[in-house]
């Protein structure tokens, strides 16, 4: 067993990147998450209506901030011995996050899915921030930022505290990450996670005559495999979706 402890290598970070600030990753994993799926819809339908905009100075600004903080975490898992690797395989690395956590605790390793093999409309082509190359070049690739972001969302959303895949998994996780990074990221943030999430599990290219998503089992139901990626569009949510997202989550 490798034997990372992912929250304590957290702690220590935003201890050091934040000192004083008082930042903690320790009882996310306890939040009570008041589950909304008409705020899910709301957030869907206000991306799928979203124009995929030119950056303005506030958005590239915010982005700016989001390609060093992953740049730091990532150098933090490094530094804790954690190998990342850019998965060449066919396919995905992990089928499920269950088997992304049992493959990260017991190798040491983590693969990631890059951009380049998998990606909304346009395939990860095409001007974006996110899309942008990094610095990182590792297993003889050169990451993107959203590689990057991939990398450490995998590990700080998902393996530190067991969030799963599915949306209320995604939820919690992007809402744990979130802690890590200054809050003018948050805009980002959720544009990246929230936002392309929504549209994934409960957009309304999904929804059926009356506007319901089918679940599992019921007619026109459309398995999580079969849905296209979202569109990685540049959007500014509005404040008032962002303080929703964080309003769904309270002490246990």
């Amino acid at each position: 067993m490798a034997g990372f402890d992912f929250e304590e290598i957290a702690e220590d970070y935003l201890a050091r990147r934040f000192p004083g600030g008082h930042r903690s990753v320790a009882g996310l994993a306890r939040a009570r998450l008041d589950w909304d799926e008409a705020y899910c819809r709301s957030v869907a339908r206000h991306f799928d209506r979203a124009d995929n905009r030119a950056a303005t100075p506030a958005l590239e600004r915010a982005y700016r901030v989001l390609h060093r903080e992953n740049l730091r975490q990532l150098r933090a898992l490094l530094d804790a011995g954690l190998r990342v690797e850019p998965w060449l395989g066919d396919g995905q690395p992990y089928r499920d996050s269950a088997r992304l956590r049992r493959g990260v605790d017991s190798s040491g390793v983590l693969y990631v899915y890059l951009t380049s093999a998998g990606h909304g409309p346009g395939g990860g082509a095409g001007a974006h921030p996110m899309r942008e190359p990094s610095p990182v070049v590792l297993g003889g690739v050169r990451f993107s930022h959203n590689d990057v972001f991939r990398a450490v969302h995998d590990v700080f959303g998902h393996v530190m505290h067991g969030n799963g895949f599915g949306p209320r998994g995604e939820f919690r996780a992007a809402h744990c990450h979130m802690h890590m990074y200054p809050d003018e990221a948050r805009p980002v943030l959720f544009a990246e996670q929230v936002a392309q999430i929504s549209w994934f599990y409960f957009g309304p290219h999904l929804a059926d005559p009356n506007g319901r998503v089918p679940s599992r089992g019921e007619p026109g139901y459309v398995p999580p495999a079969q849905r296209p990626y979202p569109e990685q569009k540049l959007l500014e949510p509005p404040d008032r979706l962002v303080e929703a997202f964080l309003a769904l989550f309270s002490p246990p």
